[in-house]
């Protein structure tokens, strides 16, 4: 069944109606905090958000004598969004809530425009961002490259996970093996593992051990499990795949952080079918591009749009092989989504 369209008066109603739910929440949220600040409050320490529930967010304690212990916190008004894995400055109060006073700066994060296009923090703090994919739902390059072009805009070093690789069989194994032999030859780290089966899954920890780690990708393929294989006593919630689509459904509605006992956290983000790039810019788009660093700027005109300008080097590169057509898609794809003020 194809999607109903909505009018712009039904979209008004509708982030009319979201906009006063959140007033009122935000309205309670703050009586919340003053009730507590009323009260006793302990001194203000250091904490790691591992949760966000709207306008709450778990913290674990980092230090003193609640350290490794969570708590629900309120947060403070006028505080920045946080996100799963923020470091903050809170005070602990009774019966295990706490209050947020303060954001630390964030050494990296990781972010994406929401639906109505504002910028909307994904993740803080982490240092690798782990893009899975499957044989099912099928992988589409575009988005691999748009968390490409996402890690290298944030700094963030990327690993490539092909997930259920025990699904491959004659009819999908041509495809696969081409889409990650192009990131093979562009030097990207890629690990096959199958959560399901256990393949894999120790050089996967090996990768993670010591690093702050983002899951993103699809619903569906199969980043609950791969987080339940890591981490057997966690047990979150595996959704299936939807007999109609054959996309994911999704099952983890909160980005959570983990630990691992080796040392290492992994934050499991929900599920996405998209990933919008509207906050970077064009020369963004072509720095996440790698192959394209030494052509960039030799073209022979200035404003090339390597499209079909004479004497431009990407174009050039394409015909001898030196740029795969399957990324130069990608690449169009991408600036063609781009608002006109990002040029």
């Amino acid at each position: 069944m194809a999607k109903r369209q909505l009018n712009r008066r039904q979209n008004w109603r509708i982030e009319k109606i979201q906009g006063e739910r959140a007033a009122r929440a935000a309205k309670r949220e703050s009586s919340a905090v003053e009730a507590l600040e009323g009260g006793d409050l302990g001194p203000e320490q250091t904490g790691l958000v591992i949760a966000h529930f709207g306008v709450q967010v778990e913290v674990e304690a980092l230090d003193g004598e609640l350290a490794g212990q969570v708590f629900r916190c309120h947060l403070r008004a006028n505080l920045p969004a946080l996100v799963t894995g923020d470091q903050v400055v809170w005070r602990a109060g009774n019966q295990g809530i706490g209050v947020i006073v303060a954001q630390l700066p964030r050494k990296t994060e990781l972010c994406r425009p929401d639906s109505r296009g504002q910028l909307k923090p994904v993740a803080a703090n982490v240092d690798m961002i782990v893009i899975v994919f499957a044989p099912l739902p099928e992988p589409h390059a575009n988005l691999i490259d748009r968390y490409l072009v996402a890690a290298e805009h944030a700094g963030i070093r990327p690993l490539l996970l092909l997930n259920k690789f025990d699904l491959i069989d004659e009819q999908n194994a041509p495809a696969l093996n081409a889409l990650l032999a192009v990131y093979r030859t562009l030097g990207y780290p890629v690990l096959e593992v199958s959560a399901h089966h256990g393949n894999g899954m120790e050089q996967l920890q090996k990768q993670l051990d010591g690093h702050i780690s983002v899951f993103v990708g699809q619903s569906g393929v199969g980043k609950s499990s791969l987080v339940n294989s890591l981490l057997p006593e966690v047990d979150t919630r595996v959704g299936p795949l939807s007999e109609l689509s054959g996309q994911g459904t999704h099952t983890t509605t909160t980005a959570r952080l983990f630990h691992f006992p080796g040392g290492g956290e992994l934050i499991d983000s929900p599920g996405i079918r998209e990933f919008g790039l509207g906050h970077v810019s064009r020369a963004d788009v072509e720095a996440g591009f790698i192959e394209f660093n030494d052509l960039i700027g030799t073209c022979r005109f200035r404003d090339c749009k390597h499209d079909r300008e004479p004497g431009c080097a990407l174009l050039k590169a394409l015909e001898e092989g030196r740029v795969q057509q399957q990324r130069m898609n990608s690449y169009r794809s991408i600036i063609a989504s781009l608002p006109e003020t990002s040029y």
